[in-house]
């Protein structure tokens, strides 16, 4: 004989998604069971269009007591337990799920997160009726399933439920955990059980007092295992411990858990994050790439913590290394898992404008990686190129003859190199975009075009002084006391590296004698934009310059020994590692030194600096 199931639901104004999730079940389910709160829109209406069994209970501060008032209606086998904002995939086959005859099943929740995203975690939200099983906690209520854990029988459904309502959840995250506060203080102190305490944490956690989140994270830690909540604890702990950099500490924790935990991606995906954060650069990748390997899973996981968003930061951290090859195989991965995601295709044509391609085998080599073939695709790659400012965007409006706003018409125009066409545009337009400051601003200075620079300064709010400051730079005149504020330096940062974008060289060359006057903050960053665009020698020449002033500078020592290295002067690298070393006996200094001795085949100097890493460098995963 079949086996019935129920759903039963909680509800308080929910016309938006109600119809949806009654949708998604009302064929798959025996009966539907409505308790309803309060509600004053049309929820009751549309409830009334699925089934009868319709309950009316004051809102009493506790979740689980109107939880356990909806199942105490149902006269089913088996209860299902859903909010309305989730819902059912189409080919979901109840029935089959609950055959087998466990007490209760754990469900994968699929929670859609913005940016296209999504994060999956395990939950009960199916169980047998009438053995006793009730909800339990006025928040975050769950059943009370470890009251009768050897007499119960688990098992896993193979269905997903969808949840729409979890980036709302996150937008007033803080304002619900600030409301909810009082009553989970109140929960915690009646009951400190693992559930209370993880909670309690997490309240914390959303509120930013991280402090406070690790105390009661560290006390739930230890009664955790071999709950499914197991892992998301952990992760919980170790990002308010990222959020306070206390790095070593998450580090630490993250090492026993991912042994006790082989298979939850996410620990392995903060592992690596937190890695690269402190220097570790060999584990860092090491740990990315076994994010790889296990993929998207674990009972609680992050959408493309194993696959799309592994290959996007791996890609990342290679193109810091100029290492584009390898960044480019990561980047083309992460489109073959997911082509339409904005900062895969962003990092894409970043790559491979930084790796030297010319715009013709750019624009070839795209068309054979991107499958354009739906509008979502399209503005997918417009919307990444218009962020980018870069020199394709003209032509794939022109070839698929899509029409824009002005201002992205006005910004293709110019970044391909179209200049009067982008200042006939520029000048036409009633109102700028702020966004578009410095776009003006650089066609101002290609142009020395005072019109224009008026049309910039309200969108960049800039001071009288800076105001005259840039008025000088738009007109390319010499002055004799330059004094830089960190807003221009950080505008002309920006026009300096479109400038070599776009190879107009004779204006970058003016433009960083201005810069030259700044701090020396600015003139590093300057440098490593140099050196990130194939102009390694130039990078060089004005590092040198710099290092004969600041002899003393970790950041100058630092990158002139990257930039040496990349452009395989493995002397002079070790010479700077080496000064790096003296002034910083950090981690990194010693990785970086290890990797010029590798190059160079110093067998001698590997081994031995192997030995220094691996006694002063606990953290440290590859040494051992």
């Amino acid at each position: 004989m079949s086996k019935t199931i129920a759903l039963c639901m909680i509800v308080k104004n929910e016309e938006q998604f109600l119809r949806r999730c009654l949708d998604s079940v009302k064929d798959k389910v025996d009966q539907i069971v409505i308790v309803d709160t309060g509600s004053t829109d049309n929820t009751l209406s549309i409830a009334k269009e699925y089934t009868t069994d319709i309950f009316q209970m004051e809102w009493t501060n506790d979740f689980s007591a109107a939880r356990n008032e909806s199942i105490c209606h149902a006269n089913t086998d088996y209860i299902l337990v859903l909010d309305a904002d989730e819902y059912l995939e189409q080919t979901t086959n109840l029935a089959e799920v609950i055959q087998s005859g466990a007490d209760y099943y754990f469900t994968r929740i699929f929670n859609l997160m913005s940016g296209d995203r999504g994060m999956t975690h395990l939950a009960i939200r199916i169980f047998m009726n009438k053995i006793g099983l009730r909800y339990q906690n006025r928040l975050h209520e769950h059943l009370n399933t470890r009251e009768q854990e050897d007499q119960l029988v688990a098992g896993y459904s193979n269905l997903t439920i969808m949840h729409t309502g979890y980036i709302d959840e996150i937008m007033e995250g803080r304002g619900k955990a600030q409301r909810n506060l009082a009553l989970m203080l109140v929960e915690v102190k009646e009951n400190p059980s693992v559930y209370n305490l993880f909670n309690m944490g997490r309240t914390y956690m959303w509120l930013g007092e991280h402090e406070k989140a690790i105390q009661y994270l560290q006390k739930a830690y230890p009664l955790s295992k071999n709950l499914t909540i197991a892992s998301e604890l952990i992760a919980s702990l170790c990002r308010s411990l990222g959020e306070l950099k206390r790095y070593d500490e998450a580090l630490t924790v993250l090492e026993q858990a991912v042994d006790l935990y082989p298979l939850e991606v996410d620990l392995f995906h903060l592992q690596a994050l937190y890695y690269m954060e402190i220097g570790y650069h060999k584990d860092a990748l090491a740990c990315m790439n076994r994010c790889l390997e296990i993929g998207d899973q674990g009972i609680s996981f992050t959408e493309g913590n194993g696959t799309y968003i592994a290959h996007l930061r791996l890609a990342e951290w290679h193109t810091t290394q100029n290492e584009y090859n390898k960044a480019y195989e990561h980047i083309t991965e992460a489109i073959r898992f997911k082509a339409d995601f904005l900062p895969v295709i962003g990092k894409y044509f970043e790559i491979v404008e930084k790796a030297g391609l010319s715009l013709e085998e750019m624009f070839t080599n795209a068309n054979d990686i991107f499958s354009i073939n739906n509008s979502r695709m399209l503005e997918k790659i417009l919307e990444a190129l218009y962020q980018l400012r870069h020199p394709l965007l003209q032509r794939y409006l022109t070839l698929y003859e899509v029409t824009v706003q002005k201002h992205v018409m006005a910004v293709a125009s110019q970044y391909a190199k179209d200049y009067s066409q982008a200042r006939e545009q520029w000048l036409v337009l009633p109102e700028q975009e702020e966004q578009n400051g410095v776009d003006i601003l650089l066609l101002a200075i290609l142009l020395k075009d005072e019109v224009l620079f008026k049309k910039a300064g309200p969108l960049l709010n800039l001071s009288e002084k800076e105001k005259k400051f840039l008025a000088i730079v738009v007109r390319n005149e010499a002055i004799d006391k330059l004094s830089l504020t960190t807003y221009t330096e950080c505008i002309l940062e920006r026009v300096l590296v479109h400038l070599i974008r776009l190879q107009e060289f004779e204006v970058m060359e003016t433009i960083l004698g201005y810069m030259w006057h700044g701090h020396v903050e600015i003139k590093i960053k300057v440098c490593q934009h140099l050196a990130d665009y194939g102009f390694g020698e130039i990078a060089i020449d004005l590092l040198l310059e710099l290092f004969k002033l600041h002899p003393r500078n970790k950041n100058i020592i630092e990158i002139l020994g990257d930039v040496c290295y990349r452009s395989n002067y493995l002397q002079d690298a070790q010479l700077f590692y080496s000064e790096l070393l003296e002034l910083y006996d950090n981690y990194s200094s010693h990785e970086r030194m290890y990797n010029v001795y590798l190059k160079s085949n110093d067998e001698t100097e590997t081994n031995a600096l192997l030995t220094v890493i691996s006694e002063k460098f606990k953290l440290c995963l590859w040494v051992r």
